[in-house]
């Protein structure tokens, strides 16, 4: 009998073997395929298995559903080339990222406006999914590939170490399927490298430069810079414009000025806000921004009286967090705007050279920088007044 388990792994294989069916042109000149019963019957599932099963050959423009009549090969498919309508997401951390949720969502209704269907991970149908593994993805690349997707919007894997060589493999498995791949927010090698994929995201290495210039403005000189390991080269591009920002300032780093570890680690979390911490904390997102917030009351810190802290991305979370979080604003929509038109260049012409399409930043001041206290100048000049 058939399982709600087995149901998921068996849809794809069903799809799979029809698919070849249909490309070496079983079913003739009337296209007519099986019904839903005999289906059944053949395979020994279930009936909403087949119809899931056909449902993705539909997507991918192969099936065409007549009411009553039964499912027929869609007129114009022929041997050996797929006309696939069907578009992938391949985001391992849908699920818990904000910026992702937002890209995604904006590109499933580009998908929709345009007439292409959209898988969203390892589902037909849009939602959220859990963190995928780095087996879980590899897993997924097979499944796009067996499905003949048109194109996949790639995020690539963080915060594992195995990361780097995954993220490639998984990359160069779809393009020698044949299936374009557009990156999403990072790429697949360290910054200031490029890998030969379009890459679509914000410019990380300006978002820094602006982080780091505002908190020298406001009088800050010994900043510091907070991350998780394994992070992804986003992250580099930033700490590389803080660096510049401090070069420009003629501000000599300190040593150790670079914080990389997890908040879990107390020798690591006494380092950021015992007595010898930085004036500024610039962090890698707003999420480990959050965490540092967090450890800095524990340790009654006062932000931003004692120690200024700026995140990046501007996640919903960012206006509630006490204080409310400086920050830099991920442009969602126009990164999926413009990654959903990179994916559209590519399919009318896989000639084209592979480009990085970056975003401008938008900095948003919020009280966590300190930009809002009183200068001692101010303060000086009350008191002045007052006598």
């Amino acid at each position: 009998m058939e399982t709600p388990s087995s149901s998921v792994t068996r849809f794809p294989e069903i799809a799979r073997q029809l698919r070849e069916e249909i490309l070496s042109g079983r079913y003739g000149a009337e296209g007519r395929m099986p019904s839903e019963a005999q289906l059944v019957r053949r395979f020994g599932v279930s009936r909403p298995t087949v119809a899931r099963a056909l449902r993705v050959l539909a997507d991918e423009g192969l099936l065409e559903r007549r009411a009553g009549s039964g499912s027929f090969v869609r007129q114009g498919v022929k041997s050996g080339a797929a006309t696939s309508k069907l578009l992938a997401l391949l985001v391992s951390g849908l699920g818990n990222t904000e910026i992702f949720q937002l890209i995604c969502g904006e590109i499933a209704s580009l998908a929709r406006m345009h007439d292409y269907g959209l898988v969203w991970g390892g589902s037909d149908q849009p939602r959220l999914d859990p963190e995928l593994s780095l087996k879980q993805t590899e897993q997924l690349c097979g499944q796009f590939i067996d499905r003949r997707v048109a194109g996949v919007f790639f995020a690539p894997h963080e915060l594992v170490k195995e990361k780097e060589a995954a993220n490639r493999e998984m990359a160069v498995m779809l393009r020698e399927a044949g299936i374009p791949v557009v990156l999403l927010d990072r790429d697949l090698v360290p910054f200031p490298n490029r890998s030969d994929f379009n890459l679509v995201g914000i410019d990380n290495f300006a978002g820094g430069h602006m982080l780091a210039e505002h908190l020298l403005k406001l009088g800050c000189q010994r900043i510091h810079f907070v991350a998780r390991p394994h992070s992804a080269p986003t992250v580099e591009a930033r700490l590389a414009g803080v660096r510049e920002a401090l070069a420009r300032w003629n501000v000599r780093p300190e040593p150790n000025w670079i914080h990389i570890g997890e908040f879990e680690d107390k020798k690591f979390v006494r380092n950021l806000t015992g007595p010898a911490r930085a004036d500024a904390y610039v962090c890698a997102n707003d999420h480990t921004a959050a965490m540092l917030m967090r450890e800095l009351h524990q340790a009654r810190v006062r932000v931003p009286e004692d120690v200024r802290v700026v995140g990046f991305d501007d996640v919903k979370f960012a206006t509630l967090v006490s204080p409310p979080l400086t920050t830099v604003q991920q442009p969602c929509r126009d990164i999926a705007l413009t990654a959903f038109r990179a994916m559209m260049d590519r399919l009318s012409d896989p000639t084209l050279p592979a480009c990085q399409l970056t975003l401008t930043p938008r900095l948003v001041i919020r009280d966590s920088c300190g930009a809002y206290l009183p200068r001692p100048t101010e303060v000086s000049s009350e008191n002045l007044w007052k006598q």
